[in-house]
């Protein structure tokens, strides 16, 4: 498997290839600004090579650990939210022994953790604390 491009944007990676409908409209919401302009600053990764490919997969294949990866998964498609799977991946295992968080978050909201995390504005538990009682963070 090859590794997942470098670069210095958050890496958005597909990985349901099933609805190319629902992958079109979620690529319009994710890049098209909000009504004060806010966007999420994405290298979209659209390569089959990704094809159901698992946070803990992709996470060893990114080129550094540390960096916030947005997947495009099953449910980030097929929900209505379309809910992408943020991850986290920590530089070394946390004091809990977990190597990576993860939260979902609705496309409209993207730009907000992606924006907040890759400037380190905010902490990761600022938006878990922030998630609805159902895991997804739909904004503060």
């Amino acid at each position: 498997m090859k590794s997942l491009p470098q670069t210095d944007e958050t890496l958005l990676i597909r990985t349901d290839f099933a609805d190319q409908t629902a992958w079109q409209a979620l690529r319009t919401a994710i890049t098209t600004p909000n009504e004060d302009d806010f966007l999420a600053n994405l290298h979209i990764v659209d390569d089959p090579a990704y094809s159901e490919l698992t946070a803990e997969q992709l996470i060893q294949l990114a080129p550094a650990r540390g960096y916030l990866l947005i997947v495009a998964d099953k449910t980030a498609l097929t929900t209505p939210e379309m809910q992408l799977l943020a991850v986290l991946p920590h530089e070394e295992d946390d004091e809990m022994g977990e190597e990576h968080g993860e939260l979902r978050v609705i496309a409209e909201e993207l730009w907000s953790i992606e924006n907040n995390i890759s400037l380190a504005n905010m902490d990761w538990e600022e938006f878990v604390d922030a998630a609805d009682d159902d895991g997804v963070f739909r904004g503060f």
